[in-house]
């Protein structure tokens, strides 16, 4: 892999996939003391960088190879990039989606590939639709498309940040780049180790995901015991060896950001910005508030690399921001059953900012006392200790439900 090769895709697509924008964030750049840009891969016709991978790949088969199709396994962008590079160039591709996909991407895939496409939805995991994805291009002899483990793949996104330093004018002093597999992460190191090898690389990966930082541990690509689905761009269980092999020799920083702070950095992105983000197009500038090692005043890309979001999710995004937050918690409180309890629990526990955003019975009987889950945003984070203690100063009996309790599962 060579920024020649890099250079070669960007011509490849030329005309076909137009650079995105490169935006200054005011936002961003006042909040945490960098000069910071945003990338907006969320702006080009699949709405995140993964056509560029896969244009390059499908543009270059033999004619042969074309006609028999190709087949790739996606979270939901790949599959995009792929639909768009096929109806672009006139194959045909049968895209496995596993179904832990938002109906959002689905339809996506379905209405950028149109009569090109065949959509499989088959595995709870990425890893279980790759697999499958895998058998049947073994079976048909038809080509399959990586997502991210794959040279030319790597190459067409690695002209991600070639655009940025062309419409910056110069190198910036770090890049922050979500990494899932690290097709991304690789393609960007492997530009800038021949062009601009000073620039500070960041990969940002999600805290339930981490898969590039274990396989840099180990030495090798290894799999996560468990993944977090809810980034799903990014929620890959094991790296690739291409991937793996270029990070390994440039050494990225890595950081990995909870998913509570992206889902922070989503609605920051909607009500200050204007902008539809999904999990993985968050990471990059969620990490800012980490120890990055910068220094005050660095200038920062940090790329926003989709923006495919099902507005349906928005009600879990706001609920995990406002744990994250400390704002959210969750209560078993043993209740008196009769006239008047929930009022005297209101009047002595809550302060005048917090309310009550969820009160169920657990079970209903005929004792004297029943429990029930109560929910309650606080109007502000420090007001926890204060109506911890009134709750220990109350006659009723409260159990606080912690983050990392199974039964939070249930609830967020």
């Amino acid at each position: 892999m060579s920024a020649a090769d890099i250079a070669a895709a960007a011509e490849r697509f030329a005309g076909v996939i137009p650079p995105s924008p490169l935006q200054r964030n005011d936002r961003l750049s006042q909040r945490h003391g960098f000069d910071v840009w945003l990338k907006r891969e969320d702006l080009n016709a699949v709405r995140s960088y993964k056509g560029r991978g896969a244009y390059n790949l499908v543009s270059g088969l033999p004619e042969a190879q074309r006609e028999r199709g190709v087949v790739c396994a996606s979270a939901g962008n790949h599959g995009q990039g792929v639909a768009f590079a096929c109806a672009s160039l006139g194959v045909s591709a049968r895209v496995y989606l596993p179904r832990t996909t938002p109906r959002q991407k689905r339809d996506r895939v379905a209405t950028l590939g149109g009569k090109y496409v065949q959509i499989v939805v088959e595995g709870e995991t990425y890893d279980e639709s790759a697999a499958a994805a895998a058998a049947h291009a073994e079976a048909t002899g038809t080509t399959l498309v990586p997502a991210f483990d794959e040279p030319r793949v790597i190459a067409g996104q690695g002209t991600v940040v070639k655009e940025i330093i062309e419409q910056l004018g110069t190198a910036p002093d770090a890049v922050v780049v979500p990494v899932g597999g690290g097709g991304l992460l690789a393609g960007t190191l492997a530009w800038l180790r021949e062009n601009h090898p000073g620039v500070t690389v960041i990969g940002a990966e999600p805290e339930g995901a981490a898969s590039m930082a274990l396989a840099l541990a180990e030495g090798r690509p290894a799999r996560l015991a468990h993944v977090d689905p809810f980034v799903d761009g990014a929620a890959v269980r094991q790296v690739g060896n291409h991937t793996f092999a270029i990070a390994a020799e440039r050494r990225p920083r890595l950081v990995a950001v909870p998913e509570g702070r992206i889902c922070v950095e989503m609605l920051d992105f909607y009500q200050s910005d204007g902008i539809i983000s999904e999990p993985a197009g968050a990471l990059a500038s969620a990490a800012l508030g980490l120890d990055l090692g910068l220094p005050e005043g660095a200038t920062v890309a940090c790329i926003l690399s989709g923006g495919n979001n099902d507005v349906s999710r928005y009600a879990e995004i706001v609920e995990r921001a406002l744990v994250y937050e400390g704002r959210k918690h969750y209560f078993l409180v043993e209740f008196p059953q009769e006239p008047g309890a929930l009022r005297r629990f209101l009047d002595g526990v809550l302060g005048p900012d917090d309310d009550i955003t969820l009160f169920e019975y657990v079970k209903r009987n005929n004792r004297e006392t029943g429990p029930a889950l109560v929910g309650i945003e606080l109007g502000a984070p420090e007001n926890l200790e204060p109506m911890l203690k009134r709750m220990d100063a109350a006659p009723h009996r409260v159990e606080r439900v912690p983050p990392d309790s199974p039964l939070f599962t249930f609830l967020v």
